[in-house]
């Protein structure tokens, strides 16, 4: 059986990835993955290889998912309204089908 859940995903520098990662672990998320991030933006571009004393202003796709649709948004809005005043970064959210409903 398919349910219906939301993805939450976060594109951040390093340097938030304690801050993000405590407010997700807040919330009751089961889990989250973070991956290496490189890219270009609004904040100019983005390497994920770079000299290790940069490291900290790298970038991160954290994503977790959540059944419930209202604790996503929480947790989206506590992310931009506490980490991204002062640090570039986005959060999004989208619909997602999952299959194994008990992990999450």
């Amino acid at each position: 059986m398919v349910h219906t859940a939301t993805r939450v995903t976060i594109i951040a520098e390093r340097l938030l990835e304690a801050r993000i990662t405590d407010i997700i672990n807040k919330a009751g998320a089961s889990g989250y993955t973070i991956l290496d991030g490189s890219g270009k933006g609004q904040h100019g571009r983005h390497l994920s290889s770079g000299p290790a004393v940069i490291n900290s202003f790298s970038i991160l796709k954290i994503e977790f998912v959540v059944l419930d649709h209202k604790t996503a948004l929480d947790v989206a809005h506590d992310i931009e309204k506490t980490c991204f005043d002062n640090y570039s970064g986005i959060v999004y959210l989208s619909k997602v089908e999952i299959l194994r409903k008990d992990r999450f």
